[in-house]
């Protein structure tokens, strides 16, 4: 009678470690399918275009919900006319050049998403994240949670293609190589520029005593210094936000709080308050 029971006992265990063991196989065969139908969904959507639009249920099923294997870039921006953003369209325009150069890459995989969230199509997302302005750059690793370092710092590396390029590779060690198409127009107006000065000193080959004007030249001289003490160097390197305006109170920043860094209407004062004394 107890050699029965035991053996009774012992079929129970078995019969439950084999059911656990099948419940186990179905909840990793279920996880493995939302996660190929996610994949399947992001590699549609990427093939359409190479920056992912979402809104709030769209962020929430494929960049914070599990199961998930691949990194996601997202911006989060305001680029409705109404916002006034005018650093939301640069940094747009520069993300774009990085999302096209990945998905044009032999490395592209589905190891690394593009998205994008706007403001005024996923204020539950700003509110998720604590954000207070745009545009932001965060990234959401395929594995563990979030740090510091995976949010952009805008104010100190800029928007440049190159520079969120870089950031995404210490993020994920996928390394994208920035690729720009051909732009003529900077070649175009030196050309221009060129040839008007050619056709004015032709013209006035005859006379070329303004050339020695020592106003001229100290004017010239003046422009550029002002220029240069002002921050407008900075500017070209960093390419900060003229002057950004917070997506949910409207208000408009003028100078930035920080010491190691400025906005363009920034530097604009100085250069005014540097001509007034003189």
């Amino acid at each position: 009678m107890a050699n029965k029971k035991v053996w009774l006992f012992l079929t129970l265990v078995v019969l439950l470690y084999l059911s656990s063991l099948s419940d186990g196989a179905k909840k990793k065969e279920k996880k493995e399918a939302q996660l190929n139908n996610k994949i399947k969904q992001l590699l549609e959507w990427n093939m359409r275009r190479s920056i992912i639009r979402m809104n709030g249920e769209k962020f929430k099923t494929y960049v914070k919900s599990t199961p998930r294997n691949y990194s996601v870039i997202v911006m989060l921006t305001a680029l409705a006319p109404q916002r006034q953003c005018s650093i939301c369209r640069v940094a747009n325009d520069e993300y774009k050049v990085v999302a096209d150069s990945w998905r044009t890459s032999q490395m592209y995989s589905s190891k690394l998403f593009f998205a994008v969230v706007d403001f005024d199509e996923g204020q539950d997302v700003f509110a998720t994240l604590k954000l207070q302005s745009a545009p932001t750059f965060v990234h959401f690793p395929a594995r563990g949670s979030r740090k510091k370092a995976d949010t952009y710092d805008i104010q100190r590396h800029g928007v440049s293609a190159e520079a969120i390029s870089k950031w995404i590779g210490e993020r994920t060690d996928i390394h994208i190589h920035v690729f720009r198409p051909p732009n003529y127009a900077g070649t175009l107006a030196l050309g221009f520029l060129l040839t008007l000065i050619g056709s004015l000193l032709y013209m006035r080959r005859k006379n070329l005593e303004f050339l020695y004007n020592k106003s001229y030249w100290a004017i010239a001289a003046l422009f550029i210094v002002y220029c240069m003490t002002s921050g407008q160097m900075w500017n070209h390197i960093r390419g900060p936000p003229y002057a950004p305006r917070n997506p949910q109170t409207g208000e408009i920043s003028y100078f930035h709080g920080g010491s190691q860094g400025q906005f363009i209407v920034e530097t604009h004062i100085v250069a005014i308050l540097c001509i007034l004394p003189n």
